[in-house]
């Protein structure tokens, strides 16, 4: 398993395939296995690399409290190690907001972002309730218990893939797993949106009713953005989905390297 000594901790990561880079973030106590059919299939035409936040999967716990500055400066490292000049930056679910983090503290190191089922803020009761849910089973040491149903509503009937999401899911630290949870309930950085002048997709499922909001909102205040809802399908795009959003990230990077190229 390739580790790197990052800002003071052992982070895991899988770096494949060469060319543009992607790099993916994923959400509370789920770790980069998550994003597994991106790394498969992404590879062939893109570097693709996918990571543990500190004190998920096969990352080593942080002393540390886990914020969205620290994740970000953590990527940067990362980064700078495997020297990647600029990526773009593909967070799944809060992972989303650390994209936007990424993107308004560290423009110069990105090309763009893939904000998929994500959010600028917590602004709804029903989401509220459930990351302070997630927040609650971590804080009470209950890992095993989010991990059982977050793994679970990923895979669904795929047993091979549930199991290998359960089996990392539930490594993460109660303690680190509490401090991200309690980060993106309170993070809030919509009326910094104007300042993000990078291209971003914005990828949704068409049964995530939820998030609607929360796309429309990225949307009208993203200075250049798409948005895309996938029919029949909810909010665990990466993994339910996979084919149909990774086509759509293919699609935006062409577009992408084609009007850098024009221009």
């Amino acid at each position: 398993m390739p580790q790197a000594f990052i800002n003071g901790y052992s982070m895991y990561y899988t770096d494949c395939g060469q060319g543009t880079t992607i790099i993916f973030i994923h959400p509370p106590v789920l770790t980069s296995l998550n994003f597994l059919y991106q790394m498969k299939q992404l590879s062939a035409d893109y570097r693709t690399i996918s990571f543990d936040i500190r004190g998920h999967g096969s990352s080593k716990p942080s002393r540390e409290e886990i914020t969205y500055p620290l994740i970000v400066e953590d990527i940067r490292q990362l980064m700078n190690q495997l020297k990647i000049e600029k990526a773009f930056l593909c967070g799944y679910s809060t992972g989303g907001s650390i994209v936007l983090d990424f993107l308004l503290t560290c423009p110069e190191r990105a090309f763009g972002g893939i904000v998929i089922s994500g959010m600028s803020e917590v602004n709804d009761k029903k989401l509220r309730n459930k990351i302070a849910r997630g927040l609650f089973l971590s804080r009470i040491g209950a890992i095993g218990a989010i991990a059982l149903s977050i793994s679970w509503n990923q895979a669904k009937a795929r047993l091979s893939l549930w199991r290998s999401l359960f089996t990392d899911a539930k490594k993460a630290n109660a303690e680190n797993a509490e401090q991200y949870y309690q980060y993106s309930l309170h993070y809030n950085c919509t009326a910094q949106l104007d300042r993000i002048h990078h291209p971003v997709l914005l990828v949704y499922g068409e049964k995530d009713t939820l998030f609607h909001p929360y796309a429309q909102l990225l949307q009208e205040r993203l200075p250049k953005s798409e948005l895309v809802f996938i029919k029949k399908t909810k909010h665990q795009i990466p993994t339910k989905a996979a084919a149909k959003v990774n086509e759509l990230i293919r699609q935006f990077i062409y577009r992408c390297e084609s009007s850098s190229s024009q221009g």
